[in-house]
């Protein structure tokens, strides 16, 4: 079995329901078809691929399958950030900082978080 941690947009809807809990295929389907819109043959689908591409694995009990991420959030976050930094920013965090806050995009609780992250950052680089 192959590792692709690349979650697509449509797979990420998939993602955060199990982050939050495991679910049966068909707690996906009920779930995902009410808010997506999607069709069970679309989620099973998405659900067998995503167990290919290693981001989910499941277990069975009686009849069922319980599906569970293979994969931490952060680890995938790290690594679609990490990606998104190299791609639209040449690595360059203040490029991206820079492009947020000439934007409004930075809220005052945002300003004051990049703050502490920073303070603790040059504490721990010391």
């Amino acid at each position: 079995m192959s590792r692709d941690l690349t979650v697509t947009p449509a797979e990420w809807p998939i993602m955060e329901l199990l982050w939050q809990s495991p679910k049966t295929l068909m707690e996906l389907v009920s779930t995902l078809s009410r808010e997506q819109g999607w069709s069970k043959s679309t989620i099973t689908t998405m659900v067998r691929r995503m167990d290919e591409k290693g981001l989910i694995t499941y277990h069975t009990e009686g009849r069922a399958k319980i599906f569970r991420p293979a994969v931490a959030r952060d680890e995938i976050t790290a690594r679609e950030t990490g990606d998104l930094l190299r791609r639209a920013y040449h690595g360059s965090v203040g490029m991206m900082i820079s492009a947020m806050a000439h934007r409004n995009d930075l809220s005052k609780e945002d300003i004051a978080q990049l703050y502490a992250i920073l303070k603790e950052a040059e504490v721990d680089a010391e």
